[in-house]
């Protein structure tokens, strides 16, 4: 029970740093750098990816014995579908702002390879109690990817996180932050940070 607890417990907290989508595997990129203009924004991104992701993983694992290896990345394609409209419709019924802010960008989690690389890497190999460990891990990762660059662009670029104003009327606002460029900026000073950290702490590691 300890080991199974243990392995469970290392398939959700690898989500977190080892693992973690756009900063480590370098996946879920567009959504990474189109929607993290804001915060609120980047949260809601993160939810609706964690959400179909969970699922996702879940439907995959439970009938990964049955569906032939021929067509299975089709038939996760129209699942990871079904669930995306669900999150889809939510938000553009519960969350009208939000929905219309994240434009196209909730339906083209179907083609999130953070998504579909769970389904076909780990959900279809594994029991469905680790695949849920694992979309958790993963999709929390991406939820915090998400909050990381959504603060330090808000804040850069509008003075303010969760439209709660940080900086003063002194501080002028860094137009380029809420920008593409400013997407691109970010997003590689947070790659190149988060390698220098794995490193530094490998390093530590192997010197003990």
């Amino acid at each position: 029970m300890a080991n199974n607890n243990q392995s469970l417990w290392h398939e959700f907290k690898k989500g977190l740093w080892d693992e973690i989508p756009p900063f480590r595997l370098v996946l879920g990129t567009c959504p990474t750098l189109a929607v993290t203009n804001s915060v609120i924004n980047g949260i809601a991104m993160g939810l609706a990816t964690l959400f179909v992701l969970l699922c996702s993983n879940i439907s995959v694992s439970a009938i990964r014995k049955i569906v032939p290896s021929e067509v299975r990345i089709a038939a996760y394609v129209v699942i990871i579908a079904l669930y995306v409209t669900v999150a889809d419709m939510f938000l553009a019924a519960m969350f009208p702002p939000i929905s219309k802010a994240l434009g196209p960008y909730v339906p083209l989690i179907v083609v999130n390879c953070i998504i579909l690389g769970r389904a076909e890497g780990f959900a279809q190999k594994h029991p469905i109690v680790p695949s849920i460990m694992d979309a958790l891990g993963i999709g929390i990762g991406f939820i915090m990817s998400l909050i990381v660059m959504g603060s330090i662009r808000e804040l850069l670029g509008f003075g303010s996180i969760l439209d709660i104003k940080l900086l003063g009327n002194w501080f002028e606002p860094w137009i380029v932050m809420i920008l593409p460029a400013g997407a691109f900026f970010v997003f590689g000073f947070l790659v190149a940070l988060t390698n220098y950290l794995s490193r530094k702490k490998a390093t530590e590691t192997h010197g003990h």
